[in-house]
């Protein structure tokens, strides 16, 4: 069956699941997602409600989504319950198709976020940065570690796409992934949530809103995620994979001592345990290499050795059960924040805001998830099961100073000072911790001394500091012609960069590998928009961003590599048609990027130990990257919202030398699909007692590389998820509201090699990791 094919039957047995989940049921107006307000007015006899207006902040202030001439995606709480969203790392099933989301290695804490062909390999290290910027109520999230943390009562996800240089700064030439949660209100509610589900999980939550004190409101929100392994670990006593523990707390407090003044304090904590999913041997001797038997002595040039007779090859499906028992034991991902939001308004026409912002992250690594389909050599007697131990600590402090405002009714504004400043050191250990009988049959367990800090081999240690400062202002000018209908958005940020490092251990021995780098660059913003009629708006736009230099820790030498930075062209199209009934978006766009950051890597056994070499170059010439995105929602009855999304993706980097080999090779963009599509239907109805709510989403995604260096690809996915649920129930007279759900995510059960390694073709075959498997759950919700 071709892929063209495969998409077609995959989407239409996505509608017909969404044709299963909308009966006909009696006609009510679906409630509006709490990150939405209402249209005004109200519909007539047997009108259709149009649907909700969308409040943004993507460029500093509060916008329609609809008049905002930026392609941006929301996902809103609404949304985010529906799909069972828990963490950052559930919106790798697509649920926004420009969006993409995977693990770093199989580690479920450290993610790798793109947008748009934007995607870092490993921004998994000190000098190393995001090529997309994360940030949580307007704070930038430095690392890619903690970043699979529980989400705390977030009210929407903004998915800015294309770069944005200009307001949000470094790091950002993909785009920007915005968190906004919910503050105080001052008024008293309790939400509580308890769910249980497959593999051993539950899940429990707690939203308190205390009433106002004086000029003072409180709000205090903890959640608890657990979920067993999916895949078991035969050795006793040691965690299995694909398991994780989140636990997080935080407490909000909010000063109103005048109506023109706020000041919102907030502090969080963060606990994430987890296991990285198991990698399995996917084929055994891809290139039909000669095969020598387990028991031999040596292994010719261009032969391979054959398996021991207890591992398993697997490529079609997840295991469930691992072949290879293993020491394994949880990593954690302890973060912790505190940030202080002020907001004063002279007038009515200026608001004057500060941010400020320290933050934590401290990491330990524990990763033994291949067992003996990882090690690139492996016979009688020899040590294999490559177990990485790693640390990381980073702390950071930011400051910005904001002006937001109008000057009449033609000019709005908005300006700002920034200042970045963090460090961040980190280290690692790759022990092996089984040996081989000499059959092939058994195995024993190495001295698990090498697992305590100070007992280690140490591959690599290194510290890096980073500061970074900024000015920036954009303004939006509506001329006295065309009735008022045309925009003209014109901005620019200038940035101070400055980096430094040094790597302090390479192979256990103590070294002074350093590096340093000062950059100054501009980065403009010259946006046209024309109000085509009250319910068409068109836009174009040109901006630029950029993705610091640094050095890879992972290098025998700190090599060090230059900025990439990205030059884009869009244009697109907003619409509310049929009195709101039909939202159409599509942005059309061009990406030229120069000096793109490649990985290359190769990967040696050092003794007992496996290391991973990691250097990274700049692509010669320019990088291409073209797409196509298309949004819509519609609101067919009362009952009924059916949504959908589309990505087209087309990228090109010219062939760059490999470091290691010297040969000029293709290169690739990894984690990037050249098709990815989403629908959804949401359908509601009244009962006696209650709402009858049903929701229902099937994501495709095209295959895609896990490696710059590869063309090998990974599979094409396709995932479903499902909730039902019965709300708005109340049993008496002051009784609180409750909501009774069943959910599921990959309701269909699929299973897809999400990431595929094919370092070792040629000495054992191809191994790699499936996505999650199906999970279902029961969940109420309590609210006072």
């Amino acid at each position: 069956m071709t892929c063209n094919t495969t998409f077609r039957t995959r989407l239409l047995l996505g509608s017909i699941l969404m044709a299963v989940a909308t009966p006909a049921l009696a006609q009510t107006a679906p409630a509006a997602d709490t990150a939405m307000a209402a249209q005004p007015g109200e519909p007539g006899p047997g009108d259709v409600t149009g649907l909700d207006e969308v409040i943004v902040t993507a460029t500093k202030r509060e916008t329609n989504l609809q008049e905002t001439p930026i392609s941006i995606s929301v996902v809103g709480s609404e949304d985010l319950s529906n799909r069972h969203v828990q963490s950052l790392i559930d919106l790798a099933d697509g649920a926004v198709p420009s969006l993409r989301v995977a693990t770093f290695e199989a580690r479920q804490s450290a993610l790798t976020i793109g947008i748009r062909g934007i995607v870092p390999l490993d921004a998994n290290q000190p000098a190393r940065e995001q090529g997309v910027g994360v940030y949580i109520d307007g704070v930038y999230l430095g690392r890619q570690h903690g970043l699979g943390s529980a989400l705390l009562d977030i009210e929407r996800v903004e998915v800015l796409k294309g770069p944005q240089g200009t307001l949000f700064g470094r790091n950002t030439e993909g785009g920007a992934l915005s968190l906004v949660t919910r503050r105080p209100s001052g008024e008293f509610g309790v939400r509580a949530v308890a769910g249980v589900g497959n593999l051993e999980s539950y899940n429990s939550e707690l939203h308190v809103d205390f009433p106002a004190f004086g000029d003072f409101a409180f709000k205090v929100d903890g959640v608890i995620q657990v979920q067993g392994p999916v895949t078991s670990n035969i050795l006793p006593g040691e965690e299995g994979f694909g398991q994780y523990d989140r636990r997080g707390l935080r407490a909000q407090v909010r000063w109103t001592p005048t109506d023109n003044f706020t000041a919102d304090l907030a502090a969080d904590t963060g606990l994430d345990k987890n296991t990285p999913f198991y990698s399995q041997l996917l084929n055994f001797n891809p290139l039909g290499r000669p095969v020598v038997p387990w028991t031999s002595a040596s292994v010719p040039s261009g032969s391979i050795r054959d398996l021991a007779p207890i591992v398993i090859v697997e490529g079609e499906d997840r295991m469930t059960v691992a072949d290879i028992g293993v020491p394994q034991q949880w990593s954690t991902d302890e973060t912790q924040g505190t940030d202080l939001h002020l907001s004063w308004r002279p007038t009515d026409a200026l608001e004057v805001r500060s941010i400020t912002a320290y933050r934590e992250v401290d990491v330990d690594q524990y990763d033994n998830i291949a067992g003996a389909h990882r090690p690139p050599v492996v016979g009688p007697n020899s040590n294999f099961s490559r177990y990485s131990l790693a640390g990381l600590w980073q702390h950071q402090f930011s400051q910005e100073f904001q002006a937001v405002g109008s000057a009449g009714d033609r000019l709005d504004y908005v300006g700002g000072l920034y200042y970045f400043k963090e460090t961040v050191s980190d280290d690692a250990a790759t022990p092996s911790t089984n040996r081989w009988n000499s059959d092939g049959t058994g195995y024993t367990i190495l001295d698990p001394t090498p697992t305590i800090r100070g007992f280690r081999f140490v591959d690599r240690a290194s510290t890096a500091h980073s500061e970074s400062k900024a000015i920036y202002g954009q303004a939006t000018w509506t001329p006295d012609v065309m009735a008022d209908a045309l925009h003209i958005t014109v901005g620019g940020r200038y940035t101070w960069d400055d980096k430094d490092g040094v790597l302090s251990t390479v192979n256990n021995v103590a070294t002074n590998f350093t590096f340093e780098t000062s950059t100054d660059r501009f980065d403009p913003l010259v946006t046209v928009a024309w109000e085509a009629t009250d319910e068409v708006n068109v836009y174009a736009k040109y901006s630029t961003g950029y993705r610091a230099g640094g050095a890879s820790s992972r290098s025998l030498t700190y090599r060090s590599f230059d900025a990439e930075e990205v030059k884009a062209y869009e244009i697109g199209l907003k619409s509310d048609l049929f009195d709101n009934r039909l939202r159409l978006n599509a942005a059309l766009y061009a990406m030229d990027r120069e000096g793109s950051q490649i990985d290359f890597s190769l990967v040696t056994v050092i003794g007992a130990s496996t290391r991973n070499t990691l250097e990274t170059v700049n692509a010669p010439g320019t990088t291409k990257i073209r797409g196509l995105e298309l949004e819509g929602q519609f609101q067919a009855t009362e009952n009924l919202r059916l949504s959908a999304a589309y990505a087209y993706t087309d990228t090109e980097i010219p062939p760059t030398e490999n470091p290691f080999t010297g040969v000029v090779q293709p290169v690739f963009i990894v984690f990037t699909p050249k098709n990815a599509a989403n629908v959804a239907a949401d359908w509601e109805s009244p009962l006696s007692n209650g709402t009858f709510r049903a929701h229902i989403d099937a994501s495709y995604a095209d295959a895609t590389q896990t490696f710059d260096q590869s063309a090998v690809k990974n599979d094409s996915s396709f995932i479903v998820n499902g909730r039902l649920a019965i709300s708005d129930l109340q049993f008496a007279a002051g009784a609180p509201m409750v909501e009774l759900a069943l959910w599921s995510r990959n309701l269909l059960d699929e299973a897809h090699v999400y990431r595929r390694d094919p370092a070792n073709r040629a000495t054992l075959g191809d191994y790699g990791n499936f996505n999650a498997p199906r999970t279902f759950g029961l969940e109420m919700t309590v609210r006072y």
